[in-house]
């Protein structure tokens, strides 16, 4: 049976769902240092375009749902969107990044091309109408404590404000204590309720809490779980990459080391080619 198909939405030049290829969205976890932040951009950027593949560059100006207090947490509101914006100047990608309460959005919405609502915030009401008011598209992430189908309500909270530039996003549902596990029934649950669906496949192998004071991951399940995911029928692929993901200053453990993304890249579309007259 074919799998639902799902209106276009666009980020700046780049198309998501409709058919179009997967949207590839990636970046570092976090902001570290904007030559950092540039130098990762340039070369995803460069690769997408060997592979006739869309880019959205993500990185989060701020983490608030870190492990522990000494967690870091990127340079804030004010520098770090400046920096996306020095990003966007010099590489002409859309960027994106998180919004963690209505009194941010405001100010992201002047600089970014699409916010993101965290996992943990998916249910917020107030957060998700301040951002479907931006008529900005909005990826949101679905938390790891709800079923695909309760993201219909979430889809009725944004789209109530006229605003139909949505994402949603599966990043792995709670099994057992610091650990995650992927139910595959999930992209064609919530493609069905029309909307591009993407799949996080580095937080999806995240091991929430797992070291204590910060999160553990296991980065070798990234790509056979993106691979499958892909073949199982989604709409475009969530990656958080670094150049050195074992000196990152968050989420490391589970980012793609920039060196990999191109290999795992060509495998995802070569199984979208074959695999897309399915959905």
């Amino acid at each position: 049976m074919k799998s639902p198909s799902t209106r276009e939405v666009r980020i700046g030049s780049a198309r998501c769902g409709g058919g179009a290829p997967p949207l590839v969205v990636a970046g570092p976890c976090v902001v570290e240092s904007e030559e950092g932040v540039l130098q990762t951009a340039t070369a995803l950027r460069d690769i997408c375009r060997r592979l006739g593949l869309a880019l959205v560059f993500k990185s989060s100006y701020d983490k608030a749902n870190r492990s522990s207090l000494s967690s870091f947490r990127g340079p804030g509101l004010e520098r770090g969107l400046r920096v996306l914006q020095d990003v966007k100047s010099k590489t002409g990608l859309p960027v994106l990044s998180d919004v963690h309460s209505p009194q941010e959005v405001g100010p992201a919405s002047e600089v970014l091309d699409a916010l993101q609502v965290p996992a943990f915030l998916c249910r917020q009401t107030d957060l998700i109408l301040a951002a479907a008011e931006t008529a900005l598209p909005v990826n949101i992430k679905k938390g790891q404590f709800m079923a695909p189908w309760d993201m219909a309500n979430v889809v009725e909270k944004f789209t109530s404000r006229g605003n139909h530039n949505l994402l949603l996003t599966e990043r792995g549902v709670s099994f057992g204590y610091n650990n995650l596990v992927v139910d595959m029934r999930s992209l064609p649950i919530m493609r069905s309720l029309g909307y591009p669906v993407l799949f996080d496949a580095t937080h999806s192998v995240q091991l929430p809490g797992g070291l204590g004071r910060a999160s553990g991951g296991q980065r070798q399940f990234v790509a056979p779980l993106a691979r499958a995911a892909v073949a199982a029928g989604l709409d475009g692929i969530f990656l958080e990459v670094h150049p050195r993901p074992q000196e990152a200053l968050c989420d490391g453990p589970n980012m793609l080391p920039l060196e990999e993304v191109e290999e795992v890249l060509q495998s995802l579309k070569s199984i979208w080619e074959v695999s897309r007259g399915y959905y």
